[in-house]
């Protein structure tokens, strides 16, 4: 199995933090988090994990090397000063994640989700992880009858992960260049081509300084009491 980290944005609402180190280094309880989404992966099987950069580049290639501490063998999709965004990055990895299906976890979530639970071959074109809305995402982007993503959307939505497992023709109509994949799995779900899974375990979108100062405290607290 294959997977793909989304590694490469700027961080902005991040800032300062990002300003010189790249956002998925940021630490969390001692550890980068890119180190979770890796241990996660290898523990799920994963062999290949492809890692698309462009912010600070440099300094997440040299801390990555070949993936050999993970367990697991680490390639570089380089996407040069201007990020391609989540669309953009992964059709410009699709030569390194090969012809089956794939799974993607973006580069600033934490979760415990047991990443060998998501399908290796999905039944269409995607398949998500879906987790109950954040305070901070109240309208969430999804609705989900049954196991399908309904589009346009009836019902309660809920948020969208982060987490996906995805066939390469997800992206055969998709244009070249940046775009968001959010768009394209909308376009894939009004054709009855998603799936999805509610998970209501614990994730944590690490899109601002409170919010890592806040997981970062909760994990700490939680390795104390398992002391």
């Amino acid at each position: 199995m294959r997977a793909m980290i989304l590694a490469a944005g700027r961080g902005v609402r991040m800032r300062p933090l990002t300003d010189h180190t790249p956002k998925p280094m940021l630490t969390v309880a001692g550890r980068a988090l890119i180190d979770y989404q890796l241990a996660a992966l290898a523990r799920a099987g994963v062999e290949r994990v492809v890692v698309n950069v462009a912010w600070l580049s440099a300094k997440l290639v040299h801390y990555l090397g070949d993936g050999a501490r993970w367990g697991v063998e680490i390639r570089i999709s380089d996407e040069g000063e201007n990020a391609l965004e989540t669309g953009g990055g992964i059709q410009r990895a699709l030569p390194l994640l090969g012809a089956d299906p794939f799974w993607v976890v973006n580069g600033d979530i934490w979760s415990d989700f047991p990443l060998q639970n998501l399908p290796t071959e999905p039944t269409d074109l995607a398949h998500l992880i879906l987790v109950d809305n954040p305070p901070h995402h109240p309208c969430g982007d999804f609705a989900l009858i049954g196991d399908r993503v309904v589009e346009p959307p009836r019902g309660r939505r809920l948020t969208f992960a982060g987490i996906g497992c995805y066939r390469r023709e997800l992206f055969d109509r998709a244009c070249s260049g940046a775009f968001r994949l959010a768009p394209l799995l909308r376009q894939a779900a009004a054709q009855g081509l998603v799936t999805a899974a509610h998970y209501r375990g614990r994730w944590r979108d690490i899109g601002s300084p409170a919010r890592l100062a806040s997981l970062d405290a909760e994990l700490r607290t939680s390795r104390s009491e398992r002391r």
